[in-house]
């Protein structure tokens, strides 16, 4: 089985091969191709690398499939026996991307 872990957007993912995964919006067009070498371990069945931070020659391949704002978050803020209580929302930017190689 082979799989990587990344790190996109400050988050890090366990990605195989035609996976899809939706991370914070990366301000790419939808359809368009990119890659990331911020690969922080590699399995290719038994053999395991550990990057030292990152796995140096690896790199994961992706595409955007889409852009789209998530469900929307309720933040609250609360603080007892002052009466202060505050209630926002958002809903945050997402990007579905699709892993399409991992090259090791």
């Amino acid at each position: 089985m082979k799989y990587a872990v990344i790190a996109i957007s400050g988050t890090q993912f366990k990605v195989e091969e035609n996976q899809k995964l939706s991370v914070d919006n990366l301000n790419l067009k939808e359809g368009e191709k990119s890659s990331t070498d911020q690969v922080l371990l590699t399995a290719n069945d038994d053999k395991i690398k550990i990057g030292t931070p990152t796995v140096k020659d690896a790199l994961v391949e992706f595409e955007v499939l889409k852009n789209y704002k998530g469900e929307k978050l309720t933040v609250f803020k609360y603080k007892s026996k002052s009466r202060y209580r505050k209630t926002t929302g958002f809903r945050p930017q997402l990007s579905e991307i699709k892993i399409t190689k991992i090259t090791l």
